[in-house]
């Protein structure tokens, strides 16, 4: 079993709150989504692992027995070309559960025509195979799923 954190501060709700149809409908993956509190502020790494996958944007954990969660900060950010992001670390370094992974600016990812909702996707998991841990308020590093 992998417990996966929330990478932000904010409310869990469903994929299908995600304003995308590729989320919404789980063809990225089984999840969870964060409607983020409207500040700036860090996303955490939501497993202990390898970051193997890095942009403004996203970024995928890869733990050690190869599950991957890979954590959208908004959708369709990728329009906004980096602005009101920073990465903190780089691609290939592994990080703790918890630990600050990326900056981002919720209110410029609004500003910018974007849905700030962050999508946090059980990559290949099979339908069924994750235990919602909570929904409702939830604080950045708080268990938000089971992955079995």
């Amino acid at each position: 079993m992998t417990t996966v954190v929330s990478p932000v501060s904010g409310k869990a709700v469903d994929l299908t709150y995600v304003p995308n149809e590729s989320f919404a409908s789980e063809v990225v993956g089984p999840g969870m989504a964060i409607d983020p509190v409207r500040a700036v502020g860090k996303a955490v790494a939501p497993i202990d692992g390898v970051v193997d996958e890095l942009s403004p944007y996203q970024f995928t954990v890869h733990g050690d027995d190869g599950r991957g969660i890979r954590v959208y900060l908004g959708v369709d950010t990728n329009q906004l070309s980096g602005k009101g992001f920073h990465s903190l670390v780089r691609k290939g370094d592994r990080v703790k559960a918890g630990q600050p992974v990326a900056a981002w600016d919720v209110t410029a990812v609004e500003s910018g025509g974007c849905s700030p909702i962050v999508p946090v996707v059980a990559l290949h998991a099979s339908a069924g195979s994750l235990d919602v841990r909570t929904t409702g308020p939830i604080v950045s590093g708080d268990a938000l799923y089971d992955w079995w």
